[in-house]
């Protein structure tokens, strides 16, 4: 019982951390698409989806912003499933702000 107190404790700070990064980038734009995704997808990820999550976190803002908009093309090793996603996200967090009067 002590193990699995231990891993969602481990699992509760880790989504702590990534919440933490997804909110404040530093620019605006990504802080509105990935801070929104970590509230709302990042908790129902598997470990390995967490993991593609914050390798795209430790991306510079300007290019990750830049891919989820599909303004450049997205290099291979970040072009997957994660991604589809957040573009998802974003196309539907975006068009739901709209809906109610924001933009």
């Amino acid at each position: 019982m002590a193990d699995i107190d231990a891993c969602a404790d481990d699992r509760k700070i880790r989504l702590g951390r990534i919440n933490f990064r997804a909110w404040r980038r530093g620019f605006r734009e990504a802080d509105m698409v990935l801070g929104p995704f970590a509230d709302q997808i990042a908790p129902t990820l598997s470990d390995a989806e967490l993991d593609a999550f914050e390798a795209l976190l430790d991306v510079e803002d300007q290019y990750l912003y830049a891919w989820i908009i599909e303004r450049e093309p997205t290099p291979p090793e970040h072009d997957g499933p994660m991604m589809a996603r957040i573009r998802a996200f974003m196309r539907e967090h975006v068009a739901a702000a709209v809906a109610r009067g924001i933009g």
